[in-house]
């Protein structure tokens, strides 16, 4: 029998807001922001980083990233998101946590 609605199993985890901010605070968290520069420029989590997703060097500058961290990744909606986090872990990172929701779900 055919499957058109297969799934993959992720590879990472969804946080809804109250865990990944919990989550965040420890000591090997590394917060990735994958929005545009323009979007990360307004509201943002204190900590993160800008690597955005839609640069052509998005691929580039996480594959030099240690993969001995935790890695907690987020977007405004977490689509674009989850996506770096299966590039990520295409790359051999095994730590990896979206951010259910995205800043629409943030509380600050």
């Amino acid at each position: 029998m055919f499957s058109f609605f297969k799934t993959t199993e992720k590879k990472y985890t969804d946080l809804a807001a109250a865990e990944f901010e919990k989550a965040i605070k420890s000591s090997d968290a590394v917060i990735i922001d994958v929005r545009t520069a323009v979007e990360f420029a307004g509201n943002k989590i204190k900590g993160a980083r800008n690597i955005d997703l839609t640069s052509p060097s998005f691929s580039s500058q996480v594959r030099n990233l240690p993969k001995d961290k935790s890695y907690y990744l987020y977007c405004r909606s977490g689509n674009r998101s989850g996506q770096a986090c299966e590039i990520m872990a295409s790359m051999g990172f095994e730590r990896l946590h979206n951010l259910k929701g995205g800043m629409l779900s943030w509380p600050g």
